[in-house]
């Protein structure tokens, strides 16, 4: 079985489908703004519990939430343990980047980090983000705290697809939530994004955000929309999702979990969509680790952050990835 070569997570047998798909887009001559990214944004929603806006990258579905929270002038919580697309989207909002600790046990923020944070900035929101595809532990309780303090909470869902804990998706916890399609991502589009909420007011500005503020213009907007033939892609795979996590468990539980020990273990009830398969022990084989180089470190900017420093020194990924046809 070979599930330890990289590869896109796409199904083969889905390729006529979508190749249909972009036949039907050539003949309708609506490459934009067409019936594909509305029944995109459908099904992600049916998956994810959450109305959606598809975008054209993860970036739009970040800088359309920190415009609408009014960000600009701000102090926003971030974990230095991330990429630094969730840092860089505070700094381009023009709000000012508070950098946290996280958890040992996850890679993710802690609620340590967002507790002392609160008590020595007036933190205006949190980006909490799901690291290596399962849902960040602390999420309950920093949501409970943020709601009581009235901190925004956003949510990078950038790895988290096909994460459930209790049923519940990423992106629900907070007020908003970013998803990336990057060419890496579970479910993948080349490039692309959604986002994610339960807050009408929200979804509405989102949509014209993307669009140049059209037609009013009341929405400062640039152009953040996804092509149709994108879209269509994104439905394919979307419709993918579940049987991917299931892949992806199923062979982590019997290939890999006896093998690993010292793995990253997942709460009661919480399901990871195992972007990454994440050790804390060396491997021979491994695809390196989700981040080796601490945001806080690439800014030089000032602070100590030990787990965060212990976690980018102890942590190692095994190769897994979806491969349908590689045999069970």
């Amino acid at each position: 079985m070979d599930f330890s070569s990289f590869r896109i997570g796409f199904d083969p047998s889905d390729t006529k489908r979508v190749h249909a798909y972009w036949d039907e887009i050539f003949a309708s001559q609506k490459w934009a703004e067409g019936k594909f990214t509305q029944q995109f944004e459908e099904r992600w929603e049916a998956w994810n519990g959450t109305p959606g806006v598809a975008m054209s990258s993860w970036a739009g579905a970040a800088m359309a939430c920190l415009e609408y929270f009014h960000i600009r002038g701000r102090k926003v919580l971030c974990p230095t343990n991330t990429f630094m697309a969730t840092p860089l989207s505070v700094v381009k909002a023009g709000g000012e980047v508070i950098f946290g600790d996280c958890n040992r046990e996850d890679l993710c923020l802690s609620y340590d980090a967002v507790v002392s944070a609160a008590a020595q900035h007036d933190l205006a929101a949190v980006w909490l983000v799901h690291i290596g595809g399962h849902i960040a532990f602390d999420t309950l309780k920093i949501a409970e705290f943020c709601r009581a303090k009235g901190i925004v909470l956003l949510e990078d869902c950038a790895h988290a697809h096909g994460a459930s804990w209790n049923g519940r998706k990423p992106g629900t916890f907070g007020d908003a939530g970013a998803y990336s399609f990057y060419a890496t991502k579970s479910v993948s589009t080349g490039e692309g994004g959604m986002l994610v909420s339960q807050r009408p007011d929200l979804i509405a500005f989102a949509k014209k955000y993307r669009n140049y503020g059209k037609f009013e213009h009341e929405v400062d907007g640039l152009n953040y929309r996804m092509s149709e033939f994108t879209a269509a892609l994104g439905l394919v795979q979307a419709e993918r999702l579940e049987t991917i996590t299931a892949w992806k468990n199923e062979i982590a539980e019997k290939h890999l979990n006896p093998k690993h020990p010292k793995r990253l273990r997942m709460p009661d009830g919480m399901v990871s969509g195992l972007y990454k398969y994440i050790v804390f022990e060396p491997i021979e084989k491994s695809t390196g680790k989700v981040y080796d180089k601490l945001c806080h470190a690439i800014m030089k900017r000032p602070g100590t952050f030990p787990h965060a420093e212990w976690i980018s020194q102890h942590h190692w990924c095994v190769p897994l990835y979806y491969n349908p046809e590689g045999g069970r």
